[in-house]
């Protein structure tokens, strides 16, 4: 490589060659090669493959990565996907925004699942892009609400109906639980034992021999036979195209509660009493969007942390977040 001295400041200046890597003993090639056999490896595996030090594939995984995130078109979302999951033990929480549209997370951050970390997303956005966001969905969180109404309060809010029905199944298990606990003889018990998982499954789902099992559970409980009926008739909810006819239907399923004591079912549709606007907003056609990308994100994130047995690296979690839906980079 030449070098030169500059005459206007003094300094010793050398020649920069686009395809050296920022570390001189690689090629930025050989790096995104390394970098693109980690997409479907264990950096352990790719440098026991390639007999690299560890720390050096890892450097070059994430220089592949920032290479794929330079060559992805500026963000403008118009409909975003807001969740919290925990990056290890003790309640230590990250948000992570997704655009649902073209189905890719955007950002992830935050120190904890408060309305200023999700601010910080905001922010990062800047005014005039937080301005085009007309959707933004998320679970019934409200410091996830009030930090979108600060700074995008033309958004419609939707709260996530995978989110909305996990409470509805809470509902149901301590229901469950409750009338395990009120039967005293051990053969009523019997058929109790062993089935959360059935009585939380939708009947289609099931298989022959469980949908089986299911209906001797059923037959031989009232209130469990009563509680399941209601929790798979509210799936309902969300079939309707006008809120009137969303309200109707809640209402009726609501009344039916009425003399079967399942408290955990009566808070339940409390709940979403107090949030019944974000939940009808579904019923608007402009905003039936896919709403299975952020749980299967979250699905993506637990695959990874998974795999390398816990990250302590935060850096490097983010990169890997924010570039588990993109594509591979074309070969150099």
């Amino acid at each position: 490589m030449r070098r030169v001295a500059c005459r206007t400041c003094g300094r010793v200046r050398q020649e920069r060659l686009d395809w050296l890597a920022a570390n001189p003993h690689y090629t930025k090639r050989f790096a995104l090669y390394v970098g693109k056999q980690c997409r479907g490896a264990s950096i352990k595996e790719v440098a026991t493959d390639l007999r690299l030090d560890w720390h050096a594939v890892k450097e070059m995984d994430k220089l592949y990565m920032r290479e794929q995130l330079a060559q992805t078109e500026p963000l403008a979302p118009a409909v975003i996907g807001i969740d919290e999951f925990s990056i290890r033990k003790g309640y230590v929480f990250r948000i992570v925004v997704s655009d649902l549209e073209r189905q890719q997370p955007l950002w992830f951050g935050g120190s904890g699942h408060s309305a200023e970390s999700l601010g910080q997303f905001y922010e990062f956005l800047g005014p005039e892009r937080s301005r085009a966001v007309r959707l933004a969905v998320m679970d019934m969180w409200k410091p996830f609400r009030k930090a979108t109404r600060a700074y995008a309060p033309q958004a419609a809010v939707l709260y996530d109906k995978f989110h909305v029905l996990r409470q509805l199944n809470e509902a149901m298990d301590e229901v469950r639980k409750a009338e395990y606990r009120r039967l005293t003889n051990q053969a009523d018990r019997t058929y109790i034992k062993g089935q959360k998982y059935i009585l939380l499954s939708h009947w289609a789902n099931l298989a022959p021999a469980k949908r089986q099992r299911l209906r001797t559970l059923l037959a031989a409980n009232k209130r469990l036979n009563t509680a399941y009926v209601l929790k798979e008739q509210f799936s309902q909810l969300w079939t309707y195209r006008r809120e009137a006819w969303a309200r109707r239907f809640f209402a009726q399923w609501r009344a039916a509660l009425r003399w079967q004591r399942l408290e955990p079912f009566e808070r339940f549709a409390a709940l979403i009493e107090r949030h019944w606007d974000g939940v009808a907003a579904y019923c608007h056609p402009e905003n039936r969007v896919p709403l299975g990308f952020v749980e299967g994100l979250n699905n993506k994130i637990r695959v990874i942390q998974r795999r390398c047995y816990g990250l302590r690296d935060e850096d490097y979690l983010h990169l890997k977040i924010l570039t588990c839906t993109l594509p591979p980079l074309p070969p150099h």
